[in-house]
């Protein structure tokens, strides 16, 4: 998709529209294009931030939301040298760690962590070169404090006489707050975290293509790997590097580059502990490895770009903000407990799972996807047509969805994740920060009653416009209930006697589809897996949803993933179909419109549509 209209007429303009088309893959984009009608979401907003900053102007995500057209953004831009953000001296972010909200969460989880990671999986030119790798990591490293955490807690869990975890919450189970600290620049060496292993001579068959060089440009000659072939030895290389996370030793990154000879593009697979990265966290370190990998190769020490605030300032910050947030007790109380009526709380009717039993190695998985003509409206047109957000349309077709699968017409009860760099804190810019932020908080949403033969019509309007304000209603995107279930003793106990929703939600932005370039994404990333078998499952099921870029326009895929032993691989498959079916109704949709958080003066949603209909009406009439 491409944006139009007037060109930029300052320098600010063009390069705030150049960072536009940049981050969003779009070909061009006149002013008044507005970032989100273009396909941006918050995770992307960050990226535009951090961009933004490294061409020395600072905005913040909040200034991409508020305003969000090329005009809009340079009439609030401010030169880094006049801007209010603070930044850390050299060595701010070493030394101990306060555990933050999802670092306690996943101490409570029941079973093995140690290998509980995220793995990458790119494309890389033949010539990559071991020597080249290690000094590119070693940059990496020593720029990113989060890579050089270590845990000397995140042992298993002390068991009680009744076989769960011992110890009251927060800090039920393994230990909190001792022992996580990032280590100085320069302990963790690059050269003990990259193994070169050479692809098998059975996995190569000769073809004709040509790859480029990803410095010079020039085509090469080149081999294939058959794709099967590829999957394996990601999948088992990724196995192998999950067993040599520890992160009770500062082990945390494990890089394999499969080398398949001089005239082959091999794979690197890049593993870290989740305790080190997050989705946001891949868009900051990539380009660096790459950035770093292209200026050692070129003779250059590589130059990163500093890191303004540190994980280890923000942990801190988060449990003095903790103390700060007690007023949102009671929202959070009445969103786990629901109405009280007899419509299961807004659960899925699943039973409850058995951490002994209900693990990572019995969970089932089904991947759906929607196409570019559904894929467009709903992460383009659609929220801007009700001013609102990607995961407001997402979730109002996920909530009819389980309405009707469930066969009531009540309240859903789920689990959201967001990105959790929350703007909480003024003088704080996390834009260049590495680090698990991810925030977990729960969200009741009802979309109200829903006509099956006509979605694309007053449903529609009616489930956007319900959800969107039921999302707005959270305040700063949840990361208050992080802080009172985690970090403040006083509420922590209150809510973790409260029902765990059995169904979670993660949107995970847009991502771009392999290439068959080098230093893009593999088509193998799929078969890298993730998490120990033995690791108790946190929902009975979870959504994760993405949009790949691919060359005939984006697509949206839902990968669900469910306890093999609570729901059957019909019943999912159902909910699944159920969901995509409301999406495509919904991507149908035509009208838009405000709701109440829209606006400066109280009214309800019923004054807003009554208005807008005169409106229309007298438009009508003339």
């Amino acid at each position: 998709m491409a944006g139009g209209g007037r060109e930029p007429g300052t320098p600010v303009e063009a390069v705030l529209a150049g960072l536009f088309a940049e981050v969003l893959g779009v070909a061009s984009v006149g002013v008044e294009d507005g970032f989100f009608d273009l396909g941006g979401d918050s995770i992307s907003a960050i990226q535009l931030v951090a961009r933004a900053r490294a061409a020395g102007l600072v905005i913040a995500p909040r200034d991409v939301f508020a305003h969000q057209s090329v005009r809009g953004l340079a009439s609030v831009a401010v030169e880094e040298a006049h801007a209010g953000v603070v930044s850390e001296p050299e060595g701010a972010g070493v030394g101990p760690v306060r555990p933050t909200p999802i670092m306690h969460w996943l101490a409570e989880r029941q079973g093995p962590i140690g290998g509980f990671s995220q793995t990458v999986v790119l494309r890389v030119p033949p010539d990559l070169g071991l020597d080249h790798l290690t000094a590119a990591l070693q940059a990496v490293l020593d720029r990113h404090d989060a890579l050089r955490l270590i845990w000397r807690d995140a042992g298993e869990p002390a068991a009680s006489a009744d076989g769960g975890p011992s110890g009251d919450s927060p800090g039920a189970g393994r230990g909190f707050d001792a022992g996580l600290e990032v280590l100085p620049v320069g302990s963790v060496r690059a050269d003990g975290c990259v193994r070169r292993v050479e692809v098998g001579d059975a996995l190569i068959t000769a073809t004709a293509g040509r790859g480029k060089d990803p410095v010079s440009g020039e085509g090469r000659a080149e081999e294939a790997v058959r794709d099967e072939g590829w999957a394996g030895v990601v999948a088992e290389q990724a196995a192998w590097s999950r067993t040599r996370l520890d992160p009770a030793g500062g082990r945390m990154v494990q890089v394999a580059w499969l080398d398949a000879g001089p005239r082959v593009s091999g794979r690197l697979v890049v593993t870290v502990h989740h305790l080190c990265v997050d989705g946001v966290s891949w868009r900051i370190l990539l380009p660096d490895l790459f950035a770093a990998w292209t200026a050692v190769r070129q003779g250059r020490k590589p130059q990163l770009a500093p890191v303004v605030t540190s994980l280890r300032t923000w942990a801190r910050r988060l449990h003095d903000e903790a103390r700060h947030r007690t007023g949102e007790l009671d929202l959070w109380i009445r969103t786990l407990d629901g109405d009280g009526d007899d419509n299961g709380n807004g659960d899925t009717g699943a039973a409850t799972l058995d951490p002994g039993t209900d693990t990572f190695g019995t969970q089932r998985h089904l991947t759906v996807e929607l196409p570019p003509e559904v894929t467009e409206p709903l992460l383009t047109r659609l929220p801007a047509a009700f001013h609102g957000r990607v995961n407001d349309v997402l979730l109002a077709g996920l909530a009819l969805a389980v309405a009707r699968w469930t066969g009531r017409d009540a309240s859903v009860l789920l689990d959201l994740e967001g990105h959790g760099r929350e703007e909480i804190f003024p003088e704080v810019d996390l834009s260049r920060t590495v680090g698990w932020f991810t925030t977990m908080y729960p969200v009741r949403l009802d979309p109200g009653p829903a006509d099956w033969d006509d979605l694309s019509g007053d449903t529609a309007a009616r489930a956007i416009k319900r959800v969107k304000e039921q999302l707005r209603a959270i305040p700063d995107n949840g990361i208050g209930y992080g802080l009172l279930r985690h970090l403040d003793p006083g509420t922590a106990a209150e809510l973790a006697a409260r029902p765990v929703p059995e169904l979670a939600f993660n949107y995970l932005g847009r991502v771009e589809a392999p290439a068959g370039t080098d230093w893009a994404p593999a088509e193998e990333a799929e078969a890298a897996g993730g998490h120990d078998p033995a690791l108790a499952l946190p929902h009975a099921l979870e959504v994760n949803a993405l949009t790949r870029d691919t060359p005939q326009g984006p697509c949206l895929r839902a990968t669900w993933s469910w306890a093999g032993r609570l729901y059957t691989p019909e019943q999912v498959r159902e909910l699944a179909e159920a969901w995509a079916a409301a999406l495509t109704g919904l991507s149908l949709h035509t009208g838009g419109g405000l709701t109440p958080s829209d606006l400066l003066v109280p009214l309800s949603q019923e004054e807003i549509d009554a208005f807008a209909a005169e409106l229309d009406a007298e438009w009508s009439a003339r």
